[in-house]
């Protein structure tokens, strides 16, 4: 049964429009709807139907504790915290609203938990798996091998269209957060396994559409919900967990292991600030640090 909408359904419809209208990534847009709709329906529970900004306050505290002592992750009331709090800045630069009722909360506190890096023999046997000729062995070999290869994130390479791939230059061409353009280089096997795909991808039913990546049976697009499925079954099937993350992270680890300038992974990847890419293989880190200093020996120059 669904649940009514509370005070704040209107302004909700209206602050997601202003979303899509800066471009805000779908997935992003997403998470903050989920967010903001989920305290309007703990408004309306309350009966709060009026905007009072101090009873806005006090039943907002409310629901973060109800929130906090519910069993969700961190994370979780992290993202949803900051999501309505957008949402109130909003709502007060569009006059809506005089003061935003969350203005003074303390921001939940999120556990450091490093992503863990898959092994690289993991990677190797999701390629064996998909090493087949049929169109969807070629297309997933090629989404692996490009999530690996150029570490882009799971909805880049989903809004990947056919013009913005490059073999010969062995280039893809794509727009990351914020609406940045990028160019990311991508190895000899990579562009093997991608111009399989697009030979296959040629005889494809959907084959004039855009879409770089297409399912396996429709004249469709493949998203950014079926490409997760797709990694985490294709992983599931040999015994192991994976998702499509922790690929960007074995790029950022293996780069940094290899001894690569942090500001040229930065760029390749997408990143705007150091200490979010510090992120991406931090869970190995200190083995990264061990191997730098077997290699380097110092104390073996004395």
């Amino acid at each position: 049964m669904a649940t009514a909408d509370g005070p704040l359904a209107p302004l909700i419809r209206s602050w997601l429009r202003s979303l899509r209208a800066a471009a805000k990534p779908e997935t992003t847009i997403k998470q903050y709807r989920i967010a903001v709709t989920a305290l309007d329906q703990f408004l309306a529970e309350r009966q709060l139907e009026d905007l009072d900004v101090r009873g806005l306050r006090s039943a907002t505290v409310d629901w973060l504790a109800k929130l906090n002592g519910s069993g969700y992750a961190p994370a979780t009331v992290y993202v949803r915290f900051a999501a309505c709090s957008r949402f109130f800045t909003w709502c007060v630069a569009e006059e809506e609203l005089p003061a935003n009722p969350m203005a003074g909360l303390e921001r939940p506190g999120v556990p450091e938990k490093p992503v863990q890096v898959p092994a690289a023999d993991m990677v190797t046997a999701l390629l064996r798996s998909t090493a087949g000729r049929d169109f969807r062995s070629r297309r997933d070999h090629a989404i692996i091998r490009l999530l690996a290869d150029t570490g882009m994130r799971r909805g880049e390479c989903a809004a990947l269209k056919v013009a913005d791939i490059d073999l010969d230059a062995q280039i893809a061409y794509i727009t990351g957060k914020g609406n940045r353009p990028r160019v990311c280089p991508f190895g000899a096997k990579t562009a093997q396994a991608l111009d399989r795909y697009l030979r296959a991808r040629s005889r494809h039913k959907g084959a004039r559409l855009d879409d770089l990546w297409l399912t396996e049976q429709r004249a469709s697009g493949l998203s950014y919900h079926m490409i997760g499925v797709m990694v985490r079954d294709r992983a599931a099937a040999l015994g192991f967990e994976l998702h499509p993350h922790q690929l960007r992270h074995l790029f950022a680890h293996t780069w940094k292991a290899e001894g690569g300038n942090e500001d040229d992974l930065m760029r390749l990847g997408g990143w705007r600030s150091h200490t979010v890419m510090r992120r991406y293989g931090s869970a190995l880190a200190d083995e990264r640090a061990r191997e730098a200093h077997r290699r380097m020996s110092l104390g073996d120059r004395f």
